[in-house]
């Protein structure tokens, strides 16, 4: 099997090559690069299978080049490492398609899981040969398998984060989600009541596969959480 590479973009030169080195010995292959305009390109040409970003980047800001690289590889997974520990950041982050959010001063091993746990994320489908899976309700249709999302005819363009959300809702169509049970499933988090990430997404969603259709399909259950089903207001 081909090995992973990951690109490292981290203007802090010691972190970066203790974070390469510390790959490396897991077996992985590594880029690194030093800047935010060298370390857009690199995430956007090279063929790489996992970005590391630091934000507070000379060049261009990790923010911009995470807004940057989700718009052009929306399945290449993320992983913010920052000093940045504010919730803010954590939600401009993964509100900007990052698919995780590392606070420095980190244990490397933690590193190590997370790398893991996106590869694994990413690897759901491609490695493995089986019917297509389809779910639907009312016009939506969500194809499990090759993340195809449509309503009626229409093909709706969706990113991995924005798929993740919406499949654990249709996989649970009809039933009430609490925030806590979508912040753990779809970002492996545990649920911080300071933070608004779930509604952000929901509403990325409402925008793609609701606003300019009917029925509408996601519904708010206040106090509660999120319903997805077939409802008339």
């Amino acid at each position: 099997m081909a090995k992973k590479k990951i690109l490292i973009v981290e203007d802090d030169r010691r972190i970066a090559q203790n974070i390469s080195r510390g790959l490396l010995d897991e077996g992985y292959l590594t880029e690194v690069v030093y800047e935010g305009l060298n370390g857009r390109q690199a995430a956007l040409n090279s063929a790489i299978d996992l970005l590391i970003l630091d934000l507070n980047l000379p060049g261009l800001s990790g923010f911009e080049v995470c807004r940057s690289v989700r718009m052009e590889r929306p399945h290449l997974p993320i992983i913010i490492l920052s000093a940045l520990g504010e919730i803010e950041d954590k939600v401009e982050g993964l509100a900007l398609g990052a698919d995780d959010y590392l606070v420095k001063p980190f244990d490397f091993r933690e590193l190590i899981a997370r790398v893991a746990t996106c590869f694994r994320r990413s690897a759901l489908t491609s490695n493995t040969v089986e019917a297509e899976e389809i779910w639907q309700v009312a016009n939506l249709t969500v194809n499990a398998t090759t993340k195809e999302v449509r309503r009626g005819d229409t093909l709706i363009d969706l990113t991995a984060r924005e798929f993740a959300l919406l499949e654990f809702m249709i996989r649970n169509k009809g039933r009430v989600l609490p925030k806590a049970d979508i912040a753990e499933t779809v970002w492996s988090l545990n649920f911080d009541p300071g933070t608004n990430v779930v509604e952000v997404y929901i509403n990325y969603l409402r925008r793609k596969i609701d606003r300019d259709f009917d029925p509408k399909l996601i519904h708010t259950r206040p106090g509660m959480g999120y319903v997805l089903k077939e409802e008339r207001d």
